[in-house]
């Protein structure tokens, strides 16, 4: 017996306010298509009446259902006492549902029960990158690189901690007071980081950074205008010529999927090592290891930084080490793994121009306590590092990449570093649309002596600044 499927005493139900715990996207499109200029159609599950039946009915299945002997069953089964549930409460409601609209509400009653309830339209969605919950009352989302609210509401704070509870729990997480802030991931590699009371005055605050099920690769990059053919053929050759490089760039700008992009050019005879926050690399490669770190326990024990997976993954005979996210002490680490034999190995990180990626390696390996002078950790920079690729998204919502500098050395304490190609800004259209175009600076960068060497040859016509990329 799966649980008591009753609904008698729905009339006596208590009545909720009703909310907004859903929008037109979670809902299958109509059949009837609308006119293109013309506003999106009203979804009727959207109705005053309906909303609040859902939220009754919602909370009566939780109450009458077994949950843990329901999950046993196949998805079918459980859609199909669902649907029986459902289409009893419909007519005691007298809802006036036809069959198409019925059928998404046992959908949403599903997501409800089983899934991330008010999200799960938002993730099905593929035109979205991210998902940015303000509090229960408040969702915005960013397509295309540009921010937009949502119709999404939750119930009540506490519908919006219950999904939060069963999105970090799943990744052996924990999110409370004594731990307000949290990173963790969905299990498709979708990137969350949760911060609730007393951290967030006014509400939960839950961005989710989405990953497509096909991550972009240079070719798509390329389509798109990230960056032009000749800059994706000297990257691509230099990933597969070991040369070591670190992707640099603000907060969305792209880094971890330009990572996963290059990624695809190291060989498949290479053993690679990940090491991140929370795992949300993809690669391709049949020989990966993934290492995730891990935060402290409720008695403040137990936690592993990514230092420590470092250290560790030296130990585990890696070919390359990639580091999603360097933002510690552990890029000391990082460096002297590229010193010492790990050549082409990768990073992420958060700066703003090449020069300023430098100065942000030089902090984070003070960071480590080791005593060094300032002259010995940038001969460490230039020795380890070859190539900065600049990334950054436009106040028009496109990512470009800025900028591709190489490290030619150290010249008393000052690393130098040459620009080889460079995104310029000319302007903005009348629809905000940024204007520019991207160019060679004339310089011929000095790993091509390495690629070279790998039997790899590089046109000396993709340098000419006179040429159109």
């Amino acid at each position: 017996m799966v649980g008591r499927f009753s609904i008698r005493r729905v009339a006596a139900l208590e009545v909720v306010p009703a909310v907004n715990p859903v929008i037109a996207e979670e809902v299958a499109p109509a059949v009837v298509a609308a006119p293109a200029p013309a506003p999106e159609p009203v979804n009727p599950l959207l109705s005053e009446k309906l909303l609040d039946a859902k939220v009754r009915l919602h909370r009566r299945l939780i109450e009458e259902i077994n949950l843990s002997a329901l999950e046993k069953l196949p998805a079918e089964e459980i859609r199909r006492h669902v649907q029986e549930m459902v289409s009893q409460y419909v007519l005691a409601e007298r809802l006036a549902l036809n069959a198409q609209e019925l059928n998404d509400f046992v959908s949403e009653i599903l997501d409800e029960m089983r899934g991330l309830g008010p999200l799960e339209p938002l993730l099905k969605d593929h035109a979205i990158n991210d998902i940015l919950i303000n509090g229960h009352e408040c969702v915005y989302v960013e397509r295309r690189g540009v921010l937009e609210p949502t119709g999404v509401r939750f119930k009540d704070e506490a519908h919006l901690l219950r999904i939060v509870n069963k999105i970090v729990s799943a990744v052996g997480r924990r999110v409370d007071e004594a731990q307000p802030m949290c990173d963790a991931r969905l299990l498709d590699g979708s990137r969350v980081n949760v911060a609730v009371r007393p951290v967030a005055i006014d509400g939960p605050l839950v961005s989710i950074r989405k990953f497509s099920k096909k991550p972009l690769n240079l070719n798509k990059l390329v389509e798109i205008g990230a960056l032009r053919p000749q800059m994706a053929e000297l990257l691509a050759k230099a990933v597969t010529a070991r040369v070591t490089l670190i992707i640099s760039g603000g907060t969305g700008s792209g880094k971890t999927t330009m990572l996963n992009a290059l990624s695809a050019y190291i060989s498949e005879k290479e053993r690679l090592l990940t090491i991140e926050d929370a795992a949300e690399l993809q690669l391709q490669q049949p020989h990966v290891g993934r290492l995730e770190t891990r935060p402290p326990n409720i008695e403040g024990k137990g936690e592993v930084r990514q230092r420590d997976l470092v250290k560790n993954a030296l130990r585990m005979r890696p070919d390359r080490v990639i580091l999603g996210e360097c933002r510690g002490e552990e890029a000391f680490d990082m460096l002297q793994a590229m010193n010492t034999g790990h050549e082409g190995s990768m990073a992420t990180v958060h700066a703003n121009t090449p020069r300023d990626a430098i100065s942000r390696l030089e902090q984070m390996i003070g960071m480590a306590g080791m005593p060094m002078t300032v002259a010995s950790i940038r001969g460490q920079i230039a020795a380890a590092i070859r190539v900065i690729v600049q990334l950054s998204r436009l106040s028009d919502g496109n990512r470009r990449v800025m900028s591709i500098a190489e490290i030619t050395g150290l010249e008393g304490d000052i690393i130098q570093m040459q620009e080889i190609y460079k995104f310029v800004r000319t302007g903005t259209g009348p629809d905000g649309a940024v204007i520019g175009h991207f160019q060679a600076t004339g310089v011929r960068p000095r790993f091509l002596a390495d690629l070279a060497a790998h039997g790899i040859k590089i046109p000396g016509a993709y340098f000419d600044p006179s040429q159109p990329l």
